[in-house]
């Protein structure tokens, strides 16, 4: 029976659809766990798809390689999902507007803050220059996380991997910490969210609030522009 079902396995593992199934129906088991848990953020889709995905490529020796193979359409459609994140912020766009010049304060601040923490922690902790590098734009969507390590000298895939930890962790403890600080402006809650957790962060967000979520989605866009920008020059300064 193991011997038949490893067989199998081999031959599925070739079709480049397997792992776009597979992270369909795993994020698909995530969803529908949350949704019987009442939302609850420690059950986060994206985290039990990720423990679901990568448990199931340890059990059967599959390269990531190879599963990516299948399921890089999942990874090109991050950019029309990012874009479309344009809607629920162009119906909130009056206030928006409103507040701008507070709103580009806080995402710069949230930035450096950001980026500045993660570079002290690590330096402190005594970890290697290049996992430092990696570790830097953890709190930018991943696209253009990867693409300040690369230019930086960090890893990006060990980027990526920061990224979804970061945007996770965002989303499963943000709400529970703006509520113990009593934060009940939904603007500014969904300018933290996207600031710290970026796209991971601002999906949560958009299911509290539509308000916040649409800050939420506003200042991840502009904290990846803002890290894009000062990053390397603060990295260049530091080193």
């Amino acid at each position: 029976m193991g011997e038949g079902f490893t067989q199998i396995w081999v031959y599925l593992s070739t079709t480049p659809l397997l792992g776009l199934t597979l992270t369909l129906v795993a994020y698909q088991a995530g969803m529908w766990i949350y949704t019987r848990a009442n939302l609850n953020p420690l059950l986060n889709p994206v985290l039990i798809a990720v423990l679901l995905l990568v448990g199931l490529l340890m059990l059967t020796g599959t390269q990531y390689s190879t599963y990516f193979d299948g399921a890089q359409f999942v990874h090109f459609m991050l950019g029309p999902a990012t874009v479309a994140l344009a809607v629920p912020l162009y119906q909130q766009f009056k206030k928006v507007r409103g507040s701008f010049v507070t709103i580009l304060v806080a995402i710069l601040t949230g930035s450096l803050t950001a980026a500045l923490s993660a570079i002290g922690v690590a330096w402190a902790m005594g970890v290697s220059r290049e996992t430092l590098l990696s570790l830097a734009p953890k709190s930018v969507t991943a696209p253009i996380a990867m693409g300040i390590s690369e230019a930086t000298g960090g890893v990006p895939s060990l980027t990526a991997v920061l990224v979804i930890l970061t945007g996770i962790t965002g989303a499963v403890l943000g709400t529970w910490t703006l509520n113990a600080l009593r934060i009940t402006d939904w603007r500014a809650r969904g300018l933290a969210m996207g600031t710290a957790s970026h796209g991971i962060g601002t999906a949560r967000a958009l299911q509290v609030n539509e308000v916040a979520g649409a800050f939420a989605s506003l200042a991840m866009g502009l904290n990846g522009l803002a890290t894009a920008v000062l990053l390397p020059l603060i990295l260049r300064l530091i080193f």
